[in-house]
């Protein structure tokens, strides 16, 4: 290495100024090496995120549907299953071909609302139970659409829901007789989202949700779409099918109020 010496200045002088300008080269090459560190780590998080990414797109795809999801469906907090119509037909499907002598039969005295049936084995059902299912029918009843924050739901046995009208009268796609003593509970709208450990999407009142996943989005009536809020579910949620996420909501307007 060649080094080019002023002959006007001193010893001490030239040694001065090489020693100057190799602190600068010094400081220019960490720079340059903590620079080259940053984009490496950025780079090694980015793939990290995109394998995480494809093993969710992945896991969704191969994963296999359970019979319940093509209704409304969750689990409670104290593990009873829960299935509800979506409309007129899959009210006649629950009712008709998934309703046990033993179950528990929801529904509200709004018109067009969904049949909740409670699954419950033949088990003891205790009130905190029977409130969560009650919220879950009154969510997803057109108290959301309308901004009502409760309604007036009851429960039934089986046996008095039925396909027969009374005398002169017709009963429509999806509709059914209540015959006998109904059992009014206190409700509210409660609406969460959360992801399952086998991949499927659980939309359900908070406290059933809460049994299953920390990471849960909480949901108020609101004026944001369903488009727009489903995004963000998918996003924090890691959830691929963004169609799936809108199929879950009831009809209405949305305001997230808790994030996972």
């Amino acid at each position: 290495m060649l080094i080019k010496l002023n002959l006007k200045k001193s010893v001490n002088e030239n040694a001065s100024e090489y020693f100057e300008k190799a602190k600068k080269f010094r400081k220019k090459l960490e720079g340059s090496l903590e620079t080259k560190n940053k984009y490496e780590q950025k780079l090694k998080e980015l793939v990290e995120k995109q394998k995480v990414e494809e093993e969710n797109k992945i896991e969704v795809s191969d994963r296999k549907k359970h019979w319940y999801e093509k209704f409304r469906w969750f689990f409670t907090s104290t593990g009873f299953l829960v299935i509800g119509g979506r409309d007129a037909t899959s009210n006649e499907i629950v009712i008709k071909k998934h309703t046990d002598p033993e179950d528990l039969v929801f529904h509200t005295d709004m018109a067009g609302s969904p049949f909740f049936v409670l699954k419950t084995e033949g088990k003891d059902v205790d009130k905190e139970t029977l409130k969560e299912v009650a919220n879950a029918t009154c969510t997803f009843s057109r108290a959301w659409k309308l901004e009502l924050q409760t309604q007036k739901v009851f429960y039934v046995k089986p046996e008095q829901v039925s396909k027969t009208p009374k005398s002169g009268e017709y009963l429509s796609k999806g509709a059914f007789m209540i015959y006998g003593k109904t059992n009014y509970i206190d409700n509210s709208v409660d609406l969460c989202v959360c992801k399952l450990e086998d991949g499927s999407l659980m939309a359900a009142p908070e406290n059933a949700v809460r049994k299953k996943s920390k990471d849960y989005v909480k949901l108020i009536q609101g004026r944001e779409k369903p488009s727009s809020v489903a995004k963000v579910i998918k996003k924090e949620l890691n959830y691929n099918d963004l169609d799936d996420i809108i199929r879950i909501l009831p009809a209405g307007g949305f305001k997230i109020v808790k994030h996972a």
